[in-house]
């Protein structure tokens, strides 16, 4: 069987070719960036009908696959901005109607948890799962993945993107941030917001303005500092979900999961701990489509059957997980 996924939760248009036994054939994508501000929805959308059918041609020549050839079309259905998301479900509506072949939508949070459990052959992980708009400590129990615990206000993404912009440099600013980190040698100390199992970045990030309006900081100071920070307050909640539920290994999932700092903290921690830290592949890691169309597949092998309706605010336990025992 053959699946082209499309992703369309964000800034990301991505189409991929993935077939049965989780081999990727292609992992095509065109992503919105800036130098100054940050995503307008309604733009963003314009940039995806734009380019939308490039992407899936180069997805197709890339997979040395023609369009006939597809066996089912999925697509990311939620969570994510509503904009975006109803360009990727019209192309997957047309492309169904075109092919006569099903077409399935699937949860994005999901999606990056079991494109990193085939990639990295992690059997039963806590996901940390931190991108742009969501961040969220999940794990399978009862029947779902269950979130035993989030942001109380914005994503770390949006956060670590909200705070470079302030600073002039642009979207997306977390890459930014990890490279002048880098150069930052005086640990400045900011507020630590754990909450129980759940983390909150608002009153950090007034706290960063103040201190860079006050130019008293160092911008490499600052960046490396809070990087610090935050890491350890997302490590510290999955390493107590990982001792809540009994499990050994943590999956590292979302874009900002590309920051070799968090990669690095992620693997200290799991060794103390007496675990094992797995990191898929950047491509796997960011918004892409390789992870919609493995969990379209995986559903649909399963039986399950969706609508095509965009579903901007579904939540990762809203999900019965089926496919799972």
């Amino acid at each position: 069987m053959l699946c082209l996924g499309i992703e369309s939760t964000a800034h990301t248009f991505g189409v991929s070719v993935v077939d049965d036994k989780g081999n990727v054939y292609s992992n095509e994508k065109d992503a919105v960036s800036t130098e100054s501000g940050g995503m307008i929805p309604a733009q963003v959308a314009d940039h995806h009908v734009s380019i939308c059918d490039d992407v899936i041609k180069r997805a197709l020549d890339k997979a040395g696959k023609k369009i006939k050839d597809i066996d089912l079309i999925a697509f990311s259905q939620s969570p994510g901005i509503g904009h975006c998301l109803r360009i990727g479900a019209f192309s997957a509506r047309a492309l169904g109607l075109l092919l006569k072949k099903p077409v399935i939508g699937v949860n994005h949070c999901i999606a990056h948890l079991e494109i990193g459990r085939i990639k990295t052959k992690s059997k039963d992980p806590v996901l940390l799962y931190a991108s742009g708009a969501n961040t969220q400590v999940i794990a399978y129990d009862g029947g779902k993945y269950r979130i035993f615990g989030e942001t109380l206000d914005i994503g770390i993404g949006n956060f670590l993107d909200s705070f470079a912009r302030y600073i002039g440099l642009g979207f997306p600013g977390g890459p930014k941030i990890y490279e002048l980190a880098l150069k930052g040698k005086e640990f400045i100390e900011l507020p630590y917001s754990v909450k129980g199992m759940d983390v909150s970045f608002g009153g950090l990030l007034t706290n960063l303005k103040q201190k860079y309006d006050s130019g008293k900081y160092k911008v490499e100071d600052l960046c490396y500092s809070v990087q610090e920070t935050v890491f350890a307050m997302l490590l510290e909640v999955s390493e107590r979900a990982m001792a809540h539920c009994g499990k050994k290994e943590l999956l590292l999932g979302g874009g900002v999961a590309c920051n070799k700092r968090l990669q690095e903290m992620s693997d200290i921690m799991c060794k103390e701990f007496g675990g094992e830290s797995f990191i898929p592949e950047n491509q796997f890691l960011v918004d892409n489509a390789a992870m919609i169309a493995w969990l379209g597949i995986i559903e649909h092998n399963a039986g399950v059957k969706t609508d095509t309706i965009i579903k901007p605010y579904e939540r990762t336990d809203d999900i019965e997980v089926i496919w799972r025992h």
